[in-house]
């Protein structure tokens, strides 16, 4: 089944971009994808439209949702360029075709339960600006509970890294990267083949393709929540984790071993029945002690 795209009137169309001292400021698409998030997504949608960044492109792309979500974009349409609604093969498929329509010179995306803080569009725009050989800018952000209370800082976030870490951790918030038009060109689409980690495994090609800059400052929050699908994963999460070091790194990459050590965990799980006791305990001991020892050897070498 196709989505049905819906744009406002044209009388309602968002007004030409204010003028800053250094020109018309560069306009900025941001896609959201989104799927029965009904509860978090209109915090989201308002977290964008009240950046007060007048040369703002948003579009949102709706996976068919049934909770009450589409009710939710429409209210808002007003301030879209476009919105979808139907079925699709998951967020990435989502946000390609959101990418694929967008006509701004800045790029990002911002899940249906994640926030930007104000200022963030701003910021990352001037960012750019600033430092002309930078592809994409990053920053820092929070945690944030159901209700939208902050928990703690994201500390994974780095300031500087190299190959080897990127591809055995995810070094940045993903709210928090704007990247060039250019970049995107150059690095591709998002891979709809990965179901949790299509987010740094675009930021690896980008990363080989272009150059990151940080920006120390807070611009966006991360929400916790029991649907979010890195809650959600499981194992087959922490393997795919491994499959895109493999990918991009090599077998012996911490990353890779201690996810592969997890598969065999979850082999000795599955062939002593989940059983208690400890006779049950014993027999899968072969299978996870190398799990044990990997993560204790190669602590913060790798995805969690």
């Amino acid at each position: 089944m196709t989505a049905t795209t819906f744009s406002p009137a044209d009388s309602e169309r968002p007004s030409p971009p204010l003028m800053d001292q250094a020109g018309v400021l560069p306009r900025i698409t941001i896609i959201t994808p989104s799927f029965n998030q009904a509860a978090y997504l209109e915090a989201t949608i308002r977290s964008v439209i009240e950046q007060d960044y007048p040369n703002l492109e948003y579009i949102i792309c709706d996976g068919g949702s049934t909770d009450g979500s589409v009710d939710i974009i429409r209210r808002y349409a007003s301030h879209l360029a476009c919105w979808t609604t139907g079925p699709d093969g998951g967020p990435a498929e989502a946000i390609n075709r959101g990418f694929a329509a967008a006509t701004g010179d800045l790029l990002g995306w911002l899940n249906s339960d994640d926030m930007y803080l104000p200022g963030a569009l701003r910021a990352a725009a001037e960012a750019l600006t600033a430092h002309p050989t930078a592809d994409l800018v990053y920053g820092e952000g929070w945690y944030i509970d159901e209700a939208g209370e902050r928990i703690e800082p994201c500390r994974f976030v780095r300031r500087r890294f190299i190959r080897r870490y990127l591809v055995n951790r995810d070094p940045i918030l993903q709210p928090a990267a704007f990247w060039r038009r250019g970049l995107w060109l150059r690095a591709g689409e998002l891979d709809t083949s990965l179901r949790w980690v299509f987010d740094w495994e675009w930021f690896i090609r980008a990363h080989a393709v272009g150059s990151f800059h940080y920006i120390p400052r807070d611009l966006a929050c991360y929400r916790v929540q029991p649907e979010a699908l890195t809650r959600t994963g499981g194992l087959a999460r922490q393997l795919e984790h491994g499959r895109v070091t493999r990918r991009y790194g090599a077998w012996w990459h911490p990353n890779h071993i201690v996810q592969q050590t997890r598969r065999l965990d979850a082999l000795g799980r599955r062939l002593t029945g989940e059983r208690a006791g400890a006779l049950a305990a014993l027999a899968r001991m072969p299978f996870s002690l190398p799990r044990l020892t990997a993560e204790w050897l190669l602590r913060g070498m790798y995805m969690r």
